[in-house]
């Protein structure tokens, strides 16, 4: 038997949390201390030092927002789980079957669907490669998600 690993290690996306972060971080507070040492006069040096801070201040902001990606991908997974386990419910079979023949924005539009136009509309979508748009036309019982960040 083959050691599995014990402990979950969190994930960490290299590229943002190890370089554009801290040199988001430095960039700002570096600029922030030049522009405060040059605030007050009407320089170039002064502008400069502003545009810098600012444009540091904007980036480590937009840097911040990136964890709005993060729970969009949580919930896009929690959604995924989420109509598996309604599909297995109403058709007592499982869904990991046809999920290879499903988009995610076809399992996204599947779980505004009430539970007696699932199954039929699932295998509608994967039989006539219909698009969320055209999923969500033809749901008769629609259920609104007004959970969704």
């Amino acid at each position: 038997m083959a050691s599995q690993p014990t402990k979950n290690t969190p994930m960490l996306y290299s590229w943002h949390h190890f370089v554009l972060l801290p040199a988001a971080l430095i960039l700002a507070g570096y600029g922030i201390r030049r522009y405060l040492g040059v605030s007050g006069e009407d320089s170039e040096m002064s502008r400069l030092w502003f545009t810098v801070m600012a444009l540091a201040v904007v980036g480590l902001g937009v840097l911040v927002m990136l964890r709005q990606h993060y729970a969009l991908q949580l919930q896009d997974r929690l959604i995924r789980l989420e109509v598996r386990q309604r599909y297995f419910e109403v058709t007592g079979q499982s869904l990991r079957p046809l999920e290879s023949q499903l988009q995610l924005s076809q399992i996204l539009a599947l779980r505004f669907a009430g539970d007696a136009e699932l199954a039929e509309l699932t295998q509608a979508a994967i039989r006539e490669k219909l698009s969320s748009k055209d999923i969500q036309a033809r749901i008769q019982d629609f259920h609104f998600d007004h959970l969704r960040v």
